[in-house]
């Protein structure tokens, strides 16, 4: 038995297919938008998807791609007030991409046996309480700092953390606003 294939026909419907998954991975979401957060006038909405992000031009998917699109920390403001906050501590990992600061274990001079480690996880940009999920271990040893004790630590020490956080990060937000206004 012998098969007949036409190449071309495997290349029209190849083509077919990634065209087609180029077009429609720019679709976010399920059809059937809240026609109240779009304007009326075609050319308006095609302005607005393209400021947001949504759709593609088709010069760009035949640009090479030379480097990536970088976002700055210093632009977050829960970012720069956490960092501000905990600066007296050495940093173990900082990811802003990932969203992440993870202190490395710090001491006093008055106690040296116990010391405290800082996870701070940012879940969301916006500067409200519950923004932020912070984790503070105390680990507790003996005089040789061997047979140590790890401790999710007191939650009020937490609550004080997050609460002077969003303080901070507060006061920066009206900072950057306040700038803005002047160079309008």
């Amino acid at each position: 038995m012998k098969i007949n294939i036409n190449i071309t026909f495997l290349l029209k419907i190849s083509f077919f297919f990634l065209f087609s998954g180029i077009l429609l991975n720019g679709c976010k979401g399920l059809p059937g938008a809240d026609a109240r957060k779009f304007p009326d006038d075609p050319k308006l909405r095609v302005k607005k998807n393209l400021e947001e992000g949504r759709g593609f031009k088709v010069n760009d998917a035949f640009k090479s791609a030379k480097g990536g699109v970088f976002e700055f920390a210093s632009s977050n403001e829960l970012w720069r007030a956490s960092l501000d906050v905990i600066d007296f501590m050495p940093l173990t990992s900082v990811n802003y991409s990932g969203g992440i600061i993870i202190t490395d274990w710090y001491s006093n001079n008055k106690k040296q046996n116990e010391s405290i480690k800082i996870t701070i996880r940012f879940l969301t940009n916006e500067i409200r309480s519950d923004a932020l999920d912070i984790k503070i271990f105390t680990r507790k040893c003996n005089d040789n700092l061997i047979n140590c004790k790890f401790i999710n630590s007191n939650q009020t020490i937490v609550s004080e953390l997050r609460k002077e956080i969003l303080k901070k990060a507060t006061i920066y937000q009206k900072e950057d606003r306040e700038k803005k206004k002047k160079n309008k």
